[in-house]
């Protein structure tokens, strides 16, 4: 049983992908939190999407809330090759391109039971990732296709135990797919360039819980701490490759195959302060448990019924934190302006960077504002550009080949949501 290889680097493309946030998470839950740089998300009861970030808040609502919005992710990811150990010129890794734009929708719905308790209801993601490789890229076995998928559906509700302190609960129910593709290199022989050396496709539906705390200090300040639990997928699908069966490949035959994943756990703590009556200050520190993301494991079963463990590999991840700070103005009646400033840190360290999008530190600069249209709805409008550190590394592919690179990731975000109370 030959799939080892394969496997591995299929899996390999899961952890080492950015989606400017920590590893493969995603901060895009509103466009209302945007030109803040999502600061205190926890604390703050703009709107209906509060179900993502603090489910608590929701007993601040008097009326039905719907919130439905839509972020643009424009990246611009270029990495450029600095060495190789097979004579292929380095310049032939240079790539311009490697993360294509995507839109990250989500919608929200809360809504007052009676005058203690509220119930919320949402759907958005918290993790995702996509890159794609040209299908003749010379570091075909490290690079090719990588996508992951996800939608939290999630039910939420929330009890006023006093007028000062809420809490919130919530049940998530999370989908997710997962799509890996790996091309065979410039630098094999006797195998066709650019067939698939990997084809791996799967999904799986895992389930966790969130839990929200408001406590209202006076009428000018307010804080909240939400915390959302780890969640297990595997992700069950079919495994291929176009490689002979002679060398342990399939042929292009399809198996059984699966990757076990674990999305970490997340905590966030925020507050919200009213300075005057226009001026408002917010902040967030937010924190990932990807130390709990030790190891991935693989298998695939053979025509026999066999299940093999294809490999296991510790990913020593680290957990990783994020800060924020906004601000808001009541310009007018109904224009509030927003802006904030955010530092991402990332879980992976040096030994662990790939093509697949190295990850890496990120600053987030933002602003944006929310318009008032009438009594029942307003509009959200918000800018984030995220720019991360250089990075230098080297990878090595199943051959041995050992590829050398400089990797640069920046990206702007533009969101648009829409608001109505009734």
């Amino acid at each position: 049983m030959k799939f080892s290889k394969t496997l591995i680097a299929a899996s390999l493309a899961f952890v080492s992908a950015d989606t400017f946030a920590a590893a493969f998470q995603l901060s895009e839950q509103n466009a209302s939190g945007l030109g803040r740089a999502y600061a205190g998300e926890a604390s703050i009861a703009d709107d209906a999407s509060v179900v993502a970030r603090n489910p608590a808040l929701m007993t601040l609502f008097k009326d039905k809330q719907l919130s439905v919005a839509a972020i643009g992710v424009i990246p611009d990811v270029s990495i450029e090759g600095e060495s190789t150990n097979n004579g292929i010129d380095p310049s032939a890794l240079d790539d311009d391109s490697i993360a294509p734009s995507a839109v990250v929708p989500a919608i929200y719905f809360t809504m007052p039971y009676n005058d203690k308790v509220s119930i919320g209801f949402g759907a958005f993601s918290n993790f995702g990732l996509s890159t794609e490789f040209n299908d003749e890229y010379v570091a075909g076995q490290i690079a090719g296709e990588t996508e992951i998928f996800t939608v939290n559906l999630n039910a939420s509700v929330a009890y006023k135990v006093t007028e000062q302190f809420s809490f919130g609960i919530g049940l998530n129910a999370i989908y997710a797919d997962a799509t890996v593709i790996r091309k065979v290199g410039a630098n094999a022989s006797g195998i066709d360039f650019g067939a698939d050396a990997v084809n791996l496709q799967g999904d799986d539906t895992g389930f966790g819980l969130n839990v929200g705390l408001m406590y209202q200090l006076d009428d000018n300040s307010r804080f909240g701490f939400n915390y959302r639990s780890e969640t297990d997928i595997t992700f069950d699908g079919d495994f291929s490759n176009e490689l002979p069966v002679a060398i342990g490949g399939t042929g292009g035959a399809q198996l059984p195959g699966s990757v076990d994943l674990t999305l970490p756990a997340i905590a966030e703590f925020s507050g919200s302060h009213q300075l005057d009556d226009k001026l408002g200050l917010h902040y967030s520190v937010l924190w990932t448990g990807w130390s709990s993301f030790e190891s991935l494991e693989a298998q695939v079963t053979a025509p026999t019924g066999d299940k093999f463990l294809a490999f296991e590999k510790q990913e020593q991840f680290d957990d990783s934190f994020r800060y924020s700070v906004g601000t808001d103005y009541q310009l007018n009646e109904d224009l509030l302006l927003r802006a904030g400033v955010a530092f991402d840190e990332s879980p992976v360290s040096q030994t662990h960077l790939s093509i697949s999008i190295p990850d890496t530190d990120r600053f987030w600069f933002s602003f944006g504002g929310n318009y008032t249209i009438d009594k029942q709805s307003n509009v959200d409008l918000g800018v984030s550009i995220i720019r991360g550190k250089t990075q230098t590394f080297t990878e090595a592919d199943d051959s041995g080949s050992q590829w050398g690179f400089e990797s640069k990731g920046h990206a702007v975000l533009l969101g648009a949501q829409y608001n109505y109370k009734f």
